[in-house]
């Protein structure tokens, strides 16, 4: 309270002028926030994916995980989904390709 009566009038109106900025902000910088867990989230599955079926990951593999997470979600999703029926070399070949 003491604070806010020392401020004139228009240091006050500044800083009420400045409080929608600052929400905004707020907002963005969660929704960041959002998407960045998203994306830890994205490549921790694919990671885990990966190693159940190769076990541990080795440099080539790990190299894969971002490739596979920037695919198109559905075909990300076959990819994955298909794991079972690929091989180790299979798979490092088809992003050979890419």
């Amino acid at each position: 309270m003491e604070l806010r009566d020392n401020l004139s009038a228009e240091e006050q109106e500044d800083i009420m002028n400045l409080s929608p900025a600052y929400l905004q902000q707020r907002e963005e910088w969660k929704q960041e926030g959002k998407q960045e867990g998203t994306l830890e989230g994205q490549l921790s599955l694919i990671s885990s994916l990966l190693e159940g079926r190769f076990g541990s990951l080795d440099t080539e593999l790990s190299g894969l995980v971002e490739q596979i997470a920037q695919l198109p979600i559905s075909e990300r999703t076959g990819l994955l989904l298909s794991l079972a029926n690929l091989s180790r070399s299979e798979l490092l070949e088809r992003f050979r390709e890419n």
